[in-house]
């Protein structure tokens, strides 16, 4: 069997089975999102940077991070808290799919350190500026966390908007197991916007930033919304 290497920064090694597994992962993830879920997704091409890039999207359920990221092509970084890891066989899973941990109650330094390697590294993350699943009702958006958006700053990659509509209503928030009856209810859409380039927001303060990215997040969940009931 092959059992050659990818070195990356800081350490951290990627076997070729790491990358096998991933992949085999990310497949089964499509097919419970597609038959479960009638996951349809939008716009998936602007994910396809060259390089390191920060996708940022709203938060409504814990099938956010599976539905993003299992259409985009090759690898992507997750971020899970460092309570999940405590939960085997989950906290296994998810460390082998080299998820960054990361505090209860934001990033915290740890996370804050992998992140922006794996950024520097030329690797995608896919990070959630509400901190965590929305309290809002309906699933509607809560305020963005501005230190996430100074990330793509000091990495100087793209930020890529992205938004998911229909996980709310598969998965709220208090309850226990998801609905799985694949009807309009908890249908999920995922949209991904065009990339705001690294010079673009190297332009703006962090407070214009945060809001800019805050809109366009915004303004694709209005847009899929809508899609949800189709």
């Amino acid at each position: 069997m092959n059992t050659a290497k990818s070195q990356r920064g800081g350490g951290r090694v990627i076997t070729l089975q790491m990358w096998w597994w991933y992949a085999f992962c990310k497949f089964w993830v499509q097919v419970v999102m597609t038959v479960f879920f009638r996951l349809r997704t939008f716009g998936v091409e602007h994910t396809e940077v060259k390089g390191g890039a920060l996708i940022v999207a709203n938060h409504q359920s814990y099938l956010d991070p599976p539905a993003i990221g299992c259409r985009i092509k090759g690898k992507v970084n997750y971020l899970a808290q460092k309570g999940l890891f405590r939960f085997k066989p989950f906290g296994k899973l998810i460390a082998t799919l080299d998820a960054i941990p990361l505090e209860k109650n934001g990033i915290g330094f740890e996370g804050i350190k992998e992140t922006l390697k794996r950024l520097k590294n030329g690797e995608r993350v896919l990070i959630f500026p509400e901190g965590e699943r929305t309290r809002e009702p309906n699933g509607a958006m809560m305020p963005f966390h501005k230190a996430v958006v100074t990330l793509a700053l000091r990495s100087k990659v793209p930020i890529i908007p992205a938004a998911i509509a229909g996980a709310f209503e598969a998965w709220p928030r208090g309850q226990k197991l998801p609905n799985l009856i694949p009807d309009s209810r908890n249908a999920l859409r995922v949209i991904f916007g065009e990339p705001i380039p690294y010079e673009q927001a190297a332009s703006m303060t962090d407070d214009e930033l945060n809001d800019c990215v805050k809109q366009r997040v915004q303004e694709l969940y209005e847009q899929i919304r809508g899609r949800c009931m189709r």
